[in-house]
């Protein structure tokens, strides 16, 4: 039996990155449903149903650029959402020991450390000098 789906999904995408997405949204749409009473019900129902039928779609499709687009398009989505909170996570440790301003002809972020008093800030991209308290 094995070796018959082996054979079976030669030549097929099978499961990825954005598969497993759905997968999550299948589980969390059908769990919205179960505590949700009415209309609302039979939308998260739906949305799980249609997301199954992607998904299996995609993992039994032989279209492989298609699918391989879809998944990179999802994942340069993710990293966009997920880069935006390791940015602010970055800039939080580095506020302990570091200001950082913001150029104000170029909009080029500067890290300066704390405690120095009052400084002259150069701009290491468009070289504008102005005073800022560290």
């Amino acid at each position: 039996m094995k070796e018959r789906f082996r054979r079976f999904m030669q030549g097929r995408y099978g499961a990825d990155d954005l598969s497993r997405a759905l997968m999550v949204v299948v589980i969390i749409a059908f769990v919205a449903g179960m505590f949700t009473d009415g209309m609302l019900s039979i939308i998260f129902s739906a949305v799980g149903w249609a997301s199954i039928l992607f998904a299996y779609i995609r993992m039994f499709s032989k279209n492989y650029t298609a699918c391989w687009a879809q998944n990179q398009k999802y994942l340069s989505a993710k990293n966009r959402f997920l880069g935006f909170f390791k940015k602010q996570k970055h800039y939080a440790a580095q506020r302990k020991t570091h200001h950082i301003y913001t150029c104000p002809s170029c909009g080029q972020k500067i890290r300066v450390p704390k405690g120095k008093g009052k400084i002259e800030v150069r701009c290491p991209k468009c070289s504008t000098t102005f005073i800022k308290r560290s």
